[in-house]
């Protein structure tokens, strides 16, 4: 798998390359038991500090999405919930605020950000593993 960030972004490099690795496990990309590449190869690859690595890998296995087998290195855990509810909601809610921001900026009509929400939803979920 291909890393990529975008310096001059608003959102943090930590954040891309976390948001990357839960986007490649929800396709099916990235598989159970799979594993990415150490912090310090990862922060080599992407001319990065290690650390900014490390705090994306240290939310993944916050989040559940990772595994730290120590001597080994990170792997894509089991699915399984961390969160609750209410914490699921709010995330999702931010996403959401963020999604109706931009839909605004760029002039989209509610029905027609629903009607493509739909449509990569539906996508998404065509390729993510059973």
């Amino acid at each position: 798998m291909r890393y990529r960030i975008v310096a001059g972004s608003n959102v943090p490099i930590f954040r891309q390359i976390a948001d990357q690795i839960g986007r490649a496990v929800a396709t099916g990309d990235l598989k159970i038991g799979d594993s990415v590449p150490s912090v310090r190869q990862l922060a080599r690859d992407l001319v990065i500090n290690p650390n900014t690595v490390a705090k994306a890998y240290s939310d993944l296995v916050a989040s559940g999405v990772l595994e730290n087998q120590p001597g080994r290195g990170y792997f894509i855990n089991k699915r399984r919930q961390v969160f609750t509810k209410t914490e699921r909601l709010r995330r999702l809610d931010e996403t959401i605020d963020l999604l109706i921001s931009q839909s605004v900026a760029l002039d989209f009509s509610a029905s027609e950000v629903l009607d493509r929400v739909k449509e990569l939803f539906t996508q998404k979920l065509s390729v993510a593993p059973e």
